[in-house]
């Protein structure tokens, strides 16, 4: 069982419950976040069935996230690359 930390971990002490409670908590979150993944899944796999193109829509899941500012400098490098390498 744990008593104390060492020096390199901000020293002080921790208590074992309160260590245990916190994994366990952290433990609950990973279940959660599995659980919502697997919505994911099911969703994309409808919108699949559906007709629609998946990697698209994590595409625009993916840009819409982002700053207009971000996006919009992304694109201009993206596009500054490819005409440096003759893709356009």
């Amino acid at each position: 069982m744990v008593e104390e930390r060492g020096e390199g971990m901000g020293g002080g002490r921790v208590a074992a419950e309160e260590l245990k409670l916190l994994i366990e908590r952290a433990e609950r979150l990973e279940e959660e976040k599995k659980g919502i993944a697997d919505d994911i899944k099911d969703v994309m796999a409808e919108a699949k069935s559906r007709g629609y193109d998946t990697k698209a829509i994590r595409k625009i899941m993916s840009i819409r996230k982002k700053k207009r500012e971000e996006y919009h400098e992304e694109e201009a490098i993206l596009e500054t690359y490819m005409q440096a390498l003759g893709m356009l």
